[in-house]
């Protein structure tokens, strides 16, 4: 049984504690804020952007002209996965829940005789899946300096992602990340850069559009871009999800600091109470004796 010396330090450890994580969750809650605006702000921007792609590779269709990212290489041998996660912990199972995804996909590709990469995008998604996966990883993007996300740190990953695919290293690219929904609910989320989809919604118009200079040479320039902002995209939803996150764990983490002060000082208290019954006991019986 610990002595109340051991008591008292656990109390004031666990207090201690608790003034951290109390701390830390007010923090995320001051940045959730402006992260989910920079999130729900790229949503509308990332969507019209695949409208307008999809009505632009509606036109173009499948001619020869059409640019190989839309396209692809027709085959679907090699993929590379592109894992987005945050760089720092204490936020439940945030990184986790992606890396499982990620994992999940690595296990039924190379069960279906697929060749996989990785890209790491994040420090923990990285930890995570060198376990199991070390051999696979062929690049990690660091952005632990980064304080604040910006487009440009997306454009560094995407020119990266389409440098390997100029040089025939993979046929097909897919993205993962968390998208924010609330600070309880982030959905870990699954979707293909390349080929680019042009499944988006396609605006019913009788209007007939003249393409200067021509619709593949502007899906050209569009695809890379689109490519970039649906990382951005993803990388801004990581933010967001990884602060609400962070503040469900941190609360939870204060909670549960609370209710093991109660428990030790009720525990300190009972002994300390049953320690003084004993010296009365002792004083009181040494008195009678005289």
């Amino acid at each position: 049984m610990p002595s109340l010396k051991d008591l008292k330090n656990r109390i004031a450890s666990v207090k201690a504690t608790q003034k951290i994580t109390k701390a830390m969750k007010m923090v995320a809650a001051a940045k959730l804020r402006r992260a989910q605006e920079a999130a729900e702000a790229a949503r509308p921007y990332s969507q019209r952007m695949s409208a307008v792609l999809a009505n632009i590779a509606q036109a173009v269709g499948q001619d020869d002209s059409a640019p190989r990212l839309m396209t692809g290489t027709g085959k679907d041998d090699v993929h590379l996965l592109v894992v987005c996660t945050a760089e720092r912990g204490l936020c439940g199972g945030f990184n986790s829940q992606i890396a499982r995804l990620a994992r999940d996909h690595t296990r039924k590709l190379l069960a279906n005789g697929k060749t996989v990469k990785i890209i790491c995008v994040g420090k923990k998604g990285f930890d995570i899946l060198r376990r199991e996966y070390a051999s696979l990883i062929i690049d990690r993007v660091d952005l632990r300096e980064v304080k604040k996300i910006g487009f440009a740190n997306a454009d560094e990953v995407g020119r990266k992602v389409i440098a390997l695919f100029d040089k025939g290293e993979f046929d097909v690219c897919t993205l993962f990340y968390s998208e924010f929904k609330s600070v309880i609910a982030q959905i870990p989320t699954a979707q293909q850069l390349i080929p680019a989809s042009a499944e988006g919604p396609v605006e019913q118009s009788d209007a007939i559009y003249d393409y200067e200079p021509d619709a593949a040479a502007i899906l050209g320039d569009l695809i890379p871009r689109n490519i970039s902002v649906q990382i951005f995209r993803a990388l801004l939803e990581n933010v967001a999800g990884e602060m609400g996150a962070k503040m469900s764990a941190m609360d939870n983490a204060t909670r549960n600091a609370g209710e093991m002060i109660n428990k030790l000082t009720l525990n300190y208290n009972r002994q300390r109470q049953a320690q003084i019954t004993k010296e009365l006991i002792e004083i009181i019986s040494g008195a009678e004796a005289l």
